[in-house]
């Protein structure tokens, strides 16, 4: 029989919860569920909250069948708030937004990563916040992000804006910035600005194009996730790895000190103790004083 559980007053279904998610860790589906509702619920609800979701959904664990979805799923309850949001042509579509706990609890029981873009629902491809990608070919690593990181830092510095990292959860790194609302074509455009001249002045180690054959050693900074269509990982939000991976803010210190791709690998287990040690290290994103202006594009 499945569970009925009752959050903030909702009757949810979870179901499977014995069932093994991350064969690797021997990691269940109740033990990614206690992870969102105990472990990340508040961190996590803050960057999600009026943000259009869209799920990476992998009800089978990493190595079985992923879908990319925007539309709210089959079955999604009347009381998860749902936003429309615009396309590219002159149709609307819907996208649910995980305001709240239940809401956090009934999608995590589909099994899923949480990806949202860089503005919020009541302000369509108006950007609050810039994000950076930094994406490494092998042989190159997170290490090598990290040094490309650093550079962006003292960059965004010198036009008066402030980074804040995170692990992808996978094998690069986010860099990401508070700003006052601007329109996410200006966004990109800055963004790619600085790519390129990041390329420019480390051409041994950056490549701002996609382009395959010019990425192997060194790191992709893709500033394209900044485009209104587009949708970045959400900080906290568990990976469909091989292990139960967490997309973990990090500090400037770990940044700097790292010297090998391990030192910057969080598994759900490793979250609490850094949420009670640092709190929230994204929670600037979060607060409208932090933001400051896009520096005007030539």
């Amino acid at each position: 029989m499945t569970p009925i559980t009752e959050v903030e007053g909702r009757r949810l279904a979870l179901s499977n919860l014995d069932k093994v998610l991350y064969p690797a860790t021997g990691t269940t589906k109740g033990e990614v569920l206690h992870y969102y509702a105990v472990t990340a619920a508040d961190a996590l609800l803050a960057h999600l909250y009026n943000r259009p979701v869209s799920f990476l959904r992998y009800p089978d664990g990493p190595d079985g069948q992923r879908f990319f979805t925007k539309n709210p799923p089959p079955g999604t309850p009347s009381w998860v708030r749902i936003a429309e949001v615009p396309r590219h042509t002159a149709q609307q579509s819907r996208q649910v937004v995980v305001q709240d706990l239940a809401s956090l609890m009934w999608a995590a029981n589909l099994v899923v990563e949480f990806h949202t873009p860089q503005w919020q629902a009541d302000a369509p491809g108006v950007a609050d916040r810039m994000v950076f990608d930094l994406d490494p070919g092998a042989p190159a690593t997170v290490v090598e992000c990290c040094r490309v990181a650093l550079w962006l830092r003292e960059r965004l510095a010198a036009d008066g804006l402030s980074a804040y990292g995170k692990t992808s959860g996978s094998k690069g790194l986010h860099l990401l910035v508070p700003l006052e609302p601007a329109p996410a074509d200006r966004v990109s455009a800055y963004a790619k600005r600085l790519a390129v001249e990041a390329e420019q002045d480390l051409p041994d180690l950056v490549v701002h194009r996609m382009t395959r054959a010019l990425r192997p050693g060194k790191v992709f900074v893709d500033f394209s996730q900044n485009a209104a269509a587009k949708t970045t990982a959400t900080a906290y939000t568990l990976r469909a790895e091989a292990e139960p991976t967490a997309s973990a803010p990090v500090t400037w210190a770990e940044i700097e000190d790292c010297r090998t791709p391990a030192e910057l690998v969080f598994l759900a287990a490793d979250m609490t103790g850094r949420l009670e040690r640092y709190g929230d290290l994204l929670g600037p994103l979060t607060d409208p004083d932090r933001a400051r202006p896009l520096p005007a594009t030539p």
